[in-house]
């Protein structure tokens, strides 16, 4: 018996070979053969991940490969390349520079993913500004998050940047504290003071982190399409979004992400070079960054998931069940066109 993905190797290359390319957009062009592809990535991850959105597309290339990449996700941390781009954006203006240190105070320190509170007990703590989105993006620190979020000038100037970038199905309206504590339902944003109170007066909290909170999920803030968030992936990667300084030290940065090891990394080849950026919260596991084939092309991708009953592993399967199939498109149906 064949396994689900020679079966679905071969639905991408036949899909190759016998459909028509049709463009529907100029910059993101999406092909009838890249909608029933993506119909069928779809159907292998079905059962894992309660609903599943994705984009990619090749860098350089003009096929977009989506499936419900207009509807929008809740992003949870993935929205943390979006602020560290428009702190870089305000590095190339002169605004900011990545060796300024920032004091980084106890009142400031978040929970969550959290190395800088986790590790720094006492005052005294500085960082620069490259360290802190360092830490931001590899560790998916929050009290990183929150400054780099101030340095930014806030979720609403993080939204006009994006705006500025034509990206408009993107939205950024609190930082990481602020959702984790609406989460939560806390009195103020998550800061560990604040948690650590309502903890020990409603232990219960502790458990519902990895719950699908459907009504946290119906907030329309902080939410992405796969489609909007692509979008900013190609930015960056074409230096629209930054200079070319700024784009090679995000990727890089994007490069040491230690989180999400089964999510776009899953069911890679090993070895693979990727750079990403996950998200979790709820019933919440999405994925988004770059991908190295081995011929060297590279495709940009973002996988989101929500509304999951599922176990963590299970939603991590369903995301690098996409990313392995696109993968398979980009590199071995390019051989099929040959």
């Amino acid at each position: 018996m064949k396994s689900k993905r020679s079966i679905l190797t071969a639905t991408l290359i036949a899909g190759l070979m016998t459909v028509s390319p049709v463009t529907f957009g100029p910059a993101y062009a999406q092909t009838q053969d890249g909608q029933a592809v993506g119909a069928a990535i779809e159907r292998v991850a079905t059962g894992l991940a309660g609903r599943i959105g994705f984009a990619a597309q090749e860098i350089g290339g003009d096929d977009v490969i989506a499936f419900n990449g207009d509807e929008t996700f809740v992003m949870a941390s993935t929205y943390k390349v979006a602020i560290a781009a428009a702190v870089l954006d305000r590095v190339d203006r002169g605004e900011l520079s990545l060796d300024q240190m920032v004091d980084v105070t106890p009142d400031m320190m978040m929970i969550g993913d959290a190395a800088l509170s986790d590790t720094f007990v006492h005052p005294g703590l500085q960082l620069s500004v490259a360290n802190l989105i360092e830490i931001m993006i590899t560790e998916s620190d929050n009290t990183a998050t929150d400054i780099s979020m101030g340095l930014a000038g806030g979720p609403a100037a993080v939204t006009e940047y994006l705006r500025r970038l034509e990206i408009t199905d993107f939205r950024v309206d609190r930082t990481t504290g602020e959702i984790i504590g609406e989460f939560y339902g806390l009195p103020g944003p998550a800061t560990m003071k604040v948690a650590m109170e309502a903890f020990v007066t409603r232990p219960e909290l502790m458990t519902i982190m990895g719950d699908r909170n459907l009504d946290f999920e119906a907030d329309p803030r902080d939410q992405s399409t796969p489609l909007a968030m692509l979008q900013l992936l190609l930015a960056i990667d074409s230096g629209a979004a930054t200079s070319a300084e700024s784009r090679d030290f995000l990727i890089n940065v994007m490069s040491r992400t230690r989180t999400g090891a089964g999510r776009l990394k899953g069911l890679l080849p090993r070895g693979t070079p990727v750079a990403n950026k996950t998200g979790t919260i709820g019933g919440v596991a999405n994925d988004v960054g770059y991908i190295t084939l081995p011929d060297g092309r590279r495709f940009a991708v973002a996988v989101f998931t929500k509304s999951s009953a599922t176990s963590e592993a299970d939603r991590d399967r369903a995301i690098a069940e996409v990313t392995r199939s696109l993968f398979d498109y980009f590199y071995v149906g390019q051989m099929a066109r040959q």
